[in-house]
């Protein structure tokens, strides 16, 4: 296939330094187009390459944020000394992003894929969601007082109709939705929804946590699925996710953010005569939490009881101790895009606003 050609007219933030670390390495990658960054030493010479997918798998063999770029990138990268389009569309066929560069291996222009070969449109992945929807949405009141969570809109669409919309795009087309909460008004809005998709729902008679409704679908799921909570987006390629899921052999893949987080204090460490040895104006930290995003094998069932109010995190600790695997998918910041709260909604918003069609 022949490979179009786009020009990356600002190669700033698609270029690190060898010795910055993963965490800033995620940082960035969260926000550029491209998922790839182009790696300089100290000279600012093009010396590797380093993806997502690089960035992931250290972290999952065992890196900390803390590791460096130099440890994990790429030292054999493609690149051109000579501006040739047809030898660029040759490379581009099997990578996102070709440098080109001068006669000090300095990068003066970025090729990269035209962007709709960026998406792997013909990549389509079909398996059963299942959104969790039931819960009363108290963080959100009073606005649950009137809609259920699943019907809050946010840039204009509900947010439940986001994430179905989110899934059709790669070709999902089975959703289980399981409610409880003003059910009978999330039940009318999708009835009256020109819908192009099986929407099955399952009663909760009672409120069963974010774990405990999946027993309802225990005789109508036997393959791997989806599940998630109905006040998320997560904006990586859930294709890419599923196949390290199946690829890791895990029976549960817990999707999981980097969050950066920073301490609104002062903070202080003392010695055990109460001399202060530290101090630390407002530090930030980083780590790794859950979104509420999971995919799972069927054997998830075996271990909810019938009408058992439970929670997933509790679920996963029943199968880890029965000896199942259970692993995670780290995705960047603001690869998650959570309205679970009101500066949370917010900040959705404006990211769904950003980024445009994206899941519209």
């Amino acid at each position: 296939m022949d490979a179009q050609l786009s020009v990356l007219i600002d190669t700033s933030f698609n270029i690190i330094s060898e010795n910055e670390s993963l965490k800033i390495a995620l940082e960035q990658l969260d926000k550029v187009i491209v998922k790839v960054l182009l790696v300089v030493n100290d000279e600012e010479a093009f010396v590797a390459a380093l993806t997502d997918g690089d960035v992931r798998r250290a972290i999952l063999a065992g890196a900390s944020l803390k590791t460096p770029v130099f440890q994990v990138a790429n030292y054999n990268p493609k690149y051109l000394e000579n501006d040739d389009v047809s030898q660029a569309k040759k490379y581009l066929e099997k990578i996102a992003a070709l440098p080109i560069l001068d006669e000090n291996g300095k990068i003066i222009k970025v090729y990269i894929r035209g962007i709709n070969q960026q998406q792997n449109i013909n990549d389509s992945l079909n398996i059963p969601i299942v959104i969790m929807a039931g819960g009363l949405g108290t963080r959100l009141y009073p606005y649950t007082k009137i809609l259920p969570k699943p019907l809050i809109p946010v840039a204009d669409v509900p947010i439940a109709e986001r994430i179905i919309r989110s899934f059709q795009k790669i070709g999902c087309e089975e959703f289980y939705m399981i409610v409880n909460y003003k059910k009978n008004m999330i039940k009318a809005y999708f009835n009256d929804a020109d819908c192009k998709y099986r929407l099955n729902f399952c009663d909760e008679d009672k409120p069963l946590g974010t774990g405990g409704g999946l027993k309802l679908l225990s005789e109508k799921i036997d393959k791997t699925f989806v599940l998630t909570n109905c006040d998320i987006l997560i904006l990586d390629d859930v294709r890419e996710i599923v196949k390290h899921h199946i690829k890791s052999k895990n029976k549960v893949t817990m999707v999981c953010s980097l969050k950066n987080f920073e301490i609104p204090y002062g903070v202080v460490n003392f010695s055990n005569g109460g001399e202060i040895s530290s101090f630390e104006e407002k530090p930030k930290m980083s780590f790794f939490t859950n979104t509420g995003y999971y995919i799972l094998e069927k054997e998830v069932f075996k271990y909810i009881e019938p009408d058992e109010a439970i929670g997933m995190p509790d679920i996963i600790d029943r199968m880890k101790e029965a000896g199942e695997k259970v692993g995670i998918y780290p995705i960047g910041e603001n690869a998650w895009l959570d309205m679970g709260q009101f500066d949370t909604m917010e900040s959705m918003e404006i990211k769904l606003r950003e980024i445009g069609p994206y899941l519209s």
